[in-house]
């Protein structure tokens, strides 16, 4: 679980002259993935790791390994669109069991 704090968009704020957009913020699902890998690593992570991170993880959401929940709704497209107020929290699920794999890739370690 990975609770992500949401920026507010002022430049969507004054461009539409709107205070709905102060209290909750439309986000893509893969923007959010990338703001989760950010948390998650630090803020003194180095670049490069958090960039072969992120693109590590929305290739493996892209390709179908594992699904999003966010704030308690599962998400399965990067495209989705989140409205998000404060924070959301990120949970990340498999979608295949893990223990239908083989812990040794050769049959002649496997017991």
């Amino acid at each position: 679980m990975i609770r992500v704090p949401i920026p507010v968009d002022v430049g969507t704020i004054s461009a539409t002259a709107s205070a709905a957009f102060a209290l909750a913020t439309p986000l893509r699902v893969d923007r959010l993935i990338a703001l989760a890998i950010r948390e998650a690593l630090g803020a003194r992570a180095p670049q490069d790791k958090r960039e072969r991170g992120i693109r590590a993880a929305l290739e493996g959401f892209v390709s179908g390994r594992f699904v999003v929940d966010i704030d308690g709704r599962v998400y399965d497209r990067p495209e989705s669109v989140v409205v998000c107020a404060g924070s959301a929290t990120l949970r990340f699920f498999c979608k295949e069991s893990l223990a239908a794999t083989p812990v040794f890739p050769h049959d002649e370690f496997a017991v």
